[in-house]
């Protein structure tokens, strides 16, 4: 078979009969047919594309192809000088087209290395976060919910462990998992149930394994070493271009056509009448917009990349031009995520708990004393339980790998002492029960269980209460308000509690769960990112409205909102959702910004109806829960850091350091984008129309020597293509983005000031340039090539001088002049070579220039230099007229 296919989703054996070499050479598109029986026609397959077939794919194009004919006719009349440029050019656009599009690809590609998969081991008995890659024959990986598998391992623990394995086998339902050794050989992947396979996702639970095999050794591996996937460039917008670029192609070739009639019927020979049609065809076609627009979004996303926004999807890019809603988690993503307990309450009393971030000095005080927690046994059994059912684990070195909420336990308790207890069983945390169990044994096998999780979710769960001396009926109001109280001062509020089981006990059964005793509240700070509050304030004066979704306490969020600068008419929490009908919530959602104690389907709820009132929105995820709403949201954010494969899997972005001000700054970049694409437009199809104009002009007067020869137009568009339309890609932000209401998503392409600019720019080039010429030729007589060259050079400076303008597309640009040193640097270029083909008498036989005199350059500069200082006084026009 040639080429190489990557492929994931078929058994190693299955894709080897399917893919079997021994048949006649079957293709990429025969294999494709063949593995769609396993229902993965979305997959696309393609045979890897070579260098040289990317280069080949440049000359596919209908300017290309009237160019080659031009070159043959030119070649078959023996017009030699004629055709070495029009092949020149040809040549030009297909290596500039190969290196713009190259860098595009490369610029994401480069992405991909941003976004190496990580997974927590053991190692040398230490618990550690690493590089998948990274991985080594017998580290233990340690698994959990929405975890993407890195190797394959042998499972030595598995608590109600499943894993969805369609991805090798197909099956559709998540596979449970256990540690029992399998006795038969050569079982199909898919009853291995003691295997985790590399690739494959978590659904539920959690597990340890042994690597056992990596890389190119894994089931993946094995499969990935056959086959390859090729993804190539391409999103809505600039597939909207391209059928532009088509749409114009056939209306400018039929003009090229009229063109040709109409000389024929003024008098011009055909040799000459052909050579104006082609050039007016090469004049009027933007063939460069496509790549031009390309890399524009290539770049703009590898400039995301460089504040912490990585872009999984190239149309993300053009939807978070025009995002008007934010849907944000608060942990972590509004605030640092660094977890500090500051106050415990017990039946006992309120404590404060003194110290900073993850550092275990601290104190205990009560009511403003310091004090000993040996002497409160309800507060040292609150640390204990805290302790115990923790998956965190604290650095000797400092900080904590896991869970920042589970850290700030383990350091709370780790400032009253050293709590230790064999584990036997777990119940991880699942965000649908909101609590988290795990089993253990002491010296004397005494079995016992700890719970934490949110205050109503425990209270439901016990049935007494903990007082330090004695056990009591449990008052589930007294530390409801308590919990209120702590979440009214922004806290993350944990509840604790225990009870003890029969000896021996090794395995939590769902009663076990049931009549516990409640400990008591565990009060923890997670302070607001500085920084988050600027971004909401830019939000809200860019028209982008900031909801926010959390698990938390609805007193807790609605705090955290209010520091931030959230704008809402108070907090609903997710039973008040769910009490809703969707006439009650959407009318709700107008003025209400803050969620709390919602659901997955709370959340996708959510998402789905403002996109029913017409929004454009991104939500911020990192559970397997989220995963809902972010395959719902227009724009899906991952957090890169706490968030699961499954989250990242379903996103469209992914935040490298979990920061909403990430989120922002990649709107705007999202909004330069899609700027600089209306800047690349506003210049180049005004410019393309002067120069087909200025042709389709000279036939129709019947000049037999027109102002720009078909040579001149070849080098023109090569030129300004190189010098200037590849410097607008690279024009800095401007400063106003983010004070301008969002995109509409069904804008059209084509602004009414584009069209306008089209017909207003067109026509004072083509005048102006036509006065010029007509003014010499009375000057000098029949002297064309001088006229000619005056024409040549008034049309570039006009190009140079109205790229200025398009700086910016509504504002005045007089202070940004000179903020771009590429343009800089490529007008500099395309001036030079005026001048060089100008003077150079190698250069004046083959385009038919001639030298000019120092006054015809300053006439042509004043000439030219009126398209910038006209525009720019219609934009203060508008302005002023806007204001008023």
């Amino acid at each position: 078979m040639s080429g190489e296919i990557k492929w994931y989703r078929v058994p190693v054996d299955e894709v080897l009969t399917l893919l079997d070499t021994d048949e006649d050479g079957i293709t990429a598109e025969e294999a494709q047919i063949r593995l769609s029986k396993y229902g993965f026609n979305e997959v696309e397959v393609k045979e890897k594309e070579s260098s040289l077939h990317r280069f080949a794919r440049q000359f596919a194009s209908p300017l290309i192809y009237v160019l080659l004919a031009a070159s043959l006719v030119t070649f078959i009349l023996k017009e030699y000088a004629d055709m070495a440029v029009i092949l020149g050019v040809i040549l030009a656009n297909a290596v500039i087209g190969f290196i713009q599009e190259r860098k595009a690809e490369n610029a994401l590609e480069s992405l991909a290395k941003m976004l190496v998969p990580e997974t927590s081991i053991l190692r040398d008995g230490q618990r550690m976060i690493i590089h998948s890659r990274e991985l080594v024959a017998g580290d233990i990986a340690i698994m959990e919910a929405g975890d993407r598998i890195p190797a394959d391992l042998r499972l030595m623990y598995a608590k109600n462990l499943r894993i969805d394995e369609s991805m090798l086998t197909g099956e559709s339902t998540a596979v449970e998992k256990n540690i029992d050794p399998i006795e038969t050989k050569g079982l199909p992947l898919a009853e291995q149930k003691n295997i985790a396979f590399g690739g494959t996702l978590v659904t539920q639970g959690s597990g340890l394994g042994i690597v056992v095999a990596t890389g190119s050794e894994s089931e993946i591996g094995k499969i990935s070493e056959l086959i390859s996937k090729t993804k190539k460039i391409s999103t809505p917008l600039v597939r909207t271009i391209d059928q532009m670029g088509k749409t114009l192609a056939v209306v400018i070739l039929g003009l090229a056509i009229l063109t040709f009639i109409i000389g024929r019927l003024r008098g011009f020979d055909n040799l000459d009448i052909f050579f104006a049609s082609v050039s007016l065809a090469v004049a009027a076609i933007p063939e460069g917009l496509p790549a031009l627009i390309t890399i524009s979004l290539a770049f703009g996303i590898k400039r995301m990349a460089s504040q912490n926004a990585i872009i999984r999807t190239m149309p993300a890019v053009e939807s978070l031009g025009s995002a008007t809603v934010i849907c944000s988690d608060k942990t972590g993503t509004l605030t640092k995520n660094e977890m500090t307990v500051r106050n415990i309450h017990t039946l006992e009393g309120k404590f404060d708990v003194t110290g900073v971030g993850y550092k275990t000095e601290g104190d205990f005080e009560l009511q403003g004393k310091k004090i000993d927690p040996l002497e409160h046994p309800a507060l040292m059994e609150t640390l204990k339980a805290g302790a115990l059912c923790n998956d965190a684990y604290l650095r000797e070195e400092g900080g904590i790998d896991g869970d920042p909420t589970e850290g700030a336990l383990l350091v709370s308790a780790s400032k009253a002492g050293k709590f230790y207890m064999q584990r036997v069983d777990t119940i991880p945390f699942e965000s649908e029960e909101r609590f988290m169990a795990t089993l253990h044994q002491d010296e004397e096998k005494n079995s016992w269980i700890y719970v934490k999780g949110s205050p109503e979710k425990l209270i439901e769960l016990c049935s007494h209460q903990f007082s330090g001396k004695e056990l009591s009926p449990i008052d589930p109001e007294k530390f409801l308000t308590a919990a209120e109280d702590m979440a009214s001062e922004g806290l993350r509020v944990i509840a604790t509690a225990y009870r003890k089981l029969e000896s021996g006990k090794d395995e939590i059964e769902e009663k076990d769960t049931k009549d516990l005793i409640f400990l008591g509240l565990q009060g923890m700070i997670d302070p607001p990112r500085e920084e988050v509050k600027r971004s909401i304030f830019k939000c809200n004066n860019a028209g982008i409205r900031v909801i926010m979704i959390t698990g938390d306490h609805i007193l807790t969020g609605h705090t955290i909102a209010r520091q931030l600068g959230i704008r809402t008419d108070g907090a609903l929490s997710g039973s008040d959702i769910q009490g809703m009908s969707d006439e009650e919530l959407t009318e709700a959602l107008k003025t209400v910004s803050v969620f709390a104690r919602t659901s997955p389907e709370d959340k996708s709820r959510i998402v789905g109806l403002l996109k029913q009132e017409g929004e454009v929105v991104a939500v911020t995820g990192d559970g397997i829960n989220d995963a809902p709403a972010l395959e719902n949201a227009d724009i899906g954010v991952a957090m890169g850091k706490s968030g699961t494969e499954v989250a990242k899997d379903a996103s469209d972005m992914v935040l490298a350091d979990d920061n909403f001000a990430s989120i922002v700054n990649a709107v705007e970049e999202g909004r330069n984008v899609y700027s600089k694409i209306q800047k690349v437009i506003l210049w180049t199809l005004p410019t393309n129309a002067a120069e087909g104009l200025a042709v389709l002009a000279a036939v129709i007067l019947g000049l037999k020597n027109p102002p720009l020869l078909p040579l001149h137009i070849l080098w023109i568009n090569t030129v300004t293509a190189l010098g200037l339309g590849v410097p607008i890609t690279l024009e800095p932000m401007e400063k106003k983005l983010l004070n301008r209401p969002p995109r509409q998503p069904n804008e059209p392409l084509l602004l009414p000031v584009i069209k306008q600019r089209i017909v207003t720019v067109a026509l004072l080039m083509v005048t102006a340039t036509f006065l010029l010429y007509f003014f010499e030729m009375m000057k000098n007589g029949r002297d064309s090539n001088t006229a000619q060259t005056i024409a040549l050079n008034t049309i570039v400076f006009f190009e140079i001088f109205y790229l200025f303008n398009c700086k910016s597309i509504y504002e005045n640009v007089f202070r940004e002049l000179f903020s771009n040193k590429f343009m800089l640097m490529g007008i500099a270029l395309v001036v030079s070579l005026q001048v060089f083909i100008t003077y150079n008498p190698t250069m004046n036989t083959i385009l038919k220039t001639s030298p000019i005199d120092p006054m015809d350059w300053l006439i042509i500069v004043i000439t030219a230099s009126s398209v910038f200082f006209l525009i720019e006084l219609e934009k203060y026009v508008k302005k002023k007229r806007k204001m008023n």
